[in-house]
Order: C-alpha cells, then structure tokens, then sequence
C-alpha cells in the first residue's frame, strides 16, 4: 500500500500543475522523474525541487493556459475534425 503523501508536496506540485496546465498526478511524476535524475529521495528534497521547477516555468515565460486555448480553438476549425463517430 503506498504511502499518503505529504500535504506540502501536494501543495507544492498542485502549483506547478497549474503552472503547466497539467494534472496533479503528471505533475507530481515530472517532478519524481527529475528527483530520481538528481539523486533525490527526501520529501522535502522533493518540494524544494517542486518550487524550482515552478520558478523555472513562470521564468520561461511560456502562458500553458493560453497555449492549449490556441490549440484547441485550431483543432476545432480543422475542416478533418471529427466531432462524431
């Protein structure tokens, strides 16, 4: 049975989802993934981590929100969407 996981790690991986665009569960793993690469196995290794990559997403200046609005708006004009089965 895995663990419960800490109420600040959720915290701090709920903002970079919402920083990105993503799910709680993909932001949490891209943040497992890159502590796995930095040799980092504490919880709170892990929220630092997290707050990093948060501020490295706000520094690239890339608004996810407003990306994925754009590539919706296009898929939905696309004269070979399928809208219907």
């Amino acid at each position: 049975m895995p663990a419960i996981p800490d109420r600040h790690y959720n915290a701090a991986c709920g903002r970079l989802a919402s920083q990105l665009g993503l799910s709680l569960a993909s932001a949490r793993r891209k943040v497992d993934v890159r502590a796995v690469k930095d040799g980092i196995r504490d919880t709170a290794g892990k929220v630092a981590l997290a707050g990093l990559m948060v501020d490295e997403a706000q520094a690239s200046g890339v608004d996810a929100g407003a990306m994925l609005t754009a590539q919706l708006g296009t898929v939905g004009s696309d004269e070979y969407f399928m809208t219907e089965d």
